[in-house]
């Protein structure tokens, strides 16, 4: 995968993944992964499981077409769960069909990656708020204390995509205080586009800071049931985030 390539020299596409260095990292990661499948789970749900994964951690290149004969071969399935799968994927705007060429990979451009912000913006301060006034469940605020104090080695692959899996728990995980099934779902969909350009991020060798410190003081604000401050903190963190990505971009202004 190729992170930010093409933006850096100018286009306005920031995640175009290429199969490079984390579509490397992955495919002998796969059998880690902690998105396991149910085990009643038809075909065509499997794939599509499958499917989003790889795409979100850049195994798929943009911009080339895949074929339902590929992807059948790679996912051991036959046409129907491929065409089933591609359907739902194009509906989380990770995919594009277009008849009589294949299946495309959806890129991220600048204004996607602002409307990602906006959306995180918008969702997760809400739930940062009502998690502090509504959370209850001592075992999942005690996984997502610790959860805050999740790092990563810069020089690691492998310990910035454990990073990734315990980020996006972090952050669903205070969705699910809000007892907000609405809002778990858009932080859930949120995420994975926030994982693809983390995903993306590791092929420029490009990590961000560690943001242990923002998360703790999220956190804090739960536990005390202070719903501005869990808003505040939400938002600050969602915006340094924000500036750091558009930072990469060559882009400039966070609103």
């Amino acid at each position: 995968m190729q992170l930010l390539s093409e933006n850096l020299a100018g286009s306005k596409t920031i995640a175009n993944g290429t199969g490079g260095t984390v579509g490397k990292a992955v495919s002998h990661k796969r059998i880690r992964t902690t998105r396991a499948f149910g085990v009643g789970d038809k075909l065509s749900v499997k794939v599509y499981k499958a499917m989003k994964r790889d795409i979100i951690r850049g195994v798929h290149p943009t911009g080339e077409p895949l074929t339902e004969k590929e992807l059948a071969k790679r996912y051991k399935a036959s046409r129907t769960p491929v065409r089933e799968a591609a359907l739902r994927l194009q509906e989380d705007r990770l995919l594009r069909i277009v008849p009589n060429r294949g299946y495309f990979v959806s890129p991220i451009t600048l204004q996607e990656l602002t409307d990602i912000y906006e959306y995180r913006a918008a969702v997760e301060c809400a739930a940062a708020e009502l998690a502090a006034r509504k959370a209850t469940d001592s075992e999942l605020l005690q996984k997502l204390i610790e959860l805050s104090e999740t790092s990563y080695q810069t020089d690691s692959i492998e310990s910035y995509m454990e990073f990734i899996e315990a980020d996006t728990i972090f952050h669903v995980g205070i969705a699910r205080l809000s007892r907000n099934q609405m809002l778990i779902r858009a932080v859930s969909e949120a995420r994975c586009q926030m994982e693809r350009i983390m995903y993306a991020a590791i092929d420029i060798h490009y990590f961000g800071e560690v943001p242990t410190r923002e998360h703790r003081e999220i956190m804090k604000a739960i536990v005390d049931h202070n719903p501005d401050a869990a808003r505040r903190h939400m938002h600050d963190h969602i915006v340094q985030s924000k500036g750091k990505v558009l930072r990469l971009t060559g882009s400039s202004g966070v609103a």
